[in-house]
């Protein structure tokens, strides 16, 4: 009698870290089982990290979404610490990391595409979406390159938007590329990431020292220091639902200690990568001087 041979199906674990965000949780949950789901061929498990929310989130998840996984912190972790909390117990053959703010298209119906460019090529590392506004813009963060500092310093004085139409001042964002093509870029927004959880492992997942921000952009080093690449495909779009709260919030306190987390971690990514770089010793008086009067 000859064995019989199952074909187990590959897995993907969607995560998504909230924190006092229900409304938005829901309408990313929504789209999920209502584009993506359905048609994937994947073993699909999404898992829901609750950072120790003072709203009703738990409630209506446990009560309307009973067939999420969730996973519930008793404080705020952040952003790094709350997906690891998901990552160091997954056991899925691939990952997604979502943001609570965002929200799938019908494009979506094609993601598996994404998964199974992972699959094909070994050489890929990372993959993401076009990451489009409210507005239908595009989310410059899903497309970046390695900046130098004086890049940074153009991108932070304005001169991107003053001359988005010039290579020199647009560096920061890659806006002499195609944004209409598939092409490699150097980092990509943590609102959604698509890898192997084999790559997490190798570089030890998120580094924690990163509350939030510029976590996405250390992690996608991490990938690119394996020899892996990091792909950008706008064949599918989803939206991101960005600046409800944060560095544009109208909450003037709340604001303010956004961006504070913003800039210290602009300066723990400096230590990290640059501190071996002849003008490391130079600069960081001047940065750190920067990020203190914030």
């Amino acid at each position: 009698m000859k064995p019989i041979l199952l074909c187990m199906k590959k897995t993907i674990e969607i995560i998504i870290v909230n924190y006092n965000s229900i409304l938005w949780l829901q309408k990313i949950l929504d789209s999920l089982y209502s584009f993506f789901v359905p048609y994937s061929k994947y073993k699909i498990t999404i898992t829901v990290v609750d950072n120790a929310s003072t709203d009703n989130s738990i409630e209506i998840l446990e009560k309307n979404y009973k067939q999420i996984n969730l996973i519930k912190s008793e404080k705020n972790l952040g952003f790094s610490r709350g997906n690891n909390l998901a990552l160091r117990k997954s056991s899925a053959d691939y990952i997604m990391l979502l943001n609570s703010d965002t929200e799938l298209t019908e494009t979506a119906k094609a993601l598996d595409t994404l998964f199974d460019t992972l699959e094909a090529d070994s050489s890929i590392g990372m993959i993401t979406p076009k990451l489009v506004l409210s507005n239908g813009k595009i989310d410059k963060a899903c497309h970046r390159s390695e900046p130098s500092l004086f890049d940074c310093a153009l991108y932070f004085a304005g001169f991107e938007k003053l001359f988005p139409k010039v290579q020199f001042f647009t560096k920061y964002h890659l806006l002499n590329k195609d944004l209409q093509t598939i092409h490699q870029v150097d980092a990509v927004s943590g609102a959604c990431m698509i890898t192997k959880l084999e790559y997490l492992k190798k570089v030890d997942f998120f580094d924690e020292r990163f509350f939030m921000y510029s976590e996405d952009m250390d992690l996608c080093r991490k990938i690119r220091e394996l020899g892996l690449k990091i792909v950008y495909n706008p064949t599918i779009e989803i939206i991101h639902h960005k600046y409800k709260s944060g560095l544009k919030s109208n909450d003037i306190k709340t604001k303010k200690k956004i961006s504070k987390y913003f800039y210290n971690s602009f300066l723990i990514y400096y230590d990290k990568w640059y501190r071996n770089r002849w003008y490391y010793k130079i600069l960081r008086p001047f940065i750190l001087l920067f990020v203190k009067t914030i």
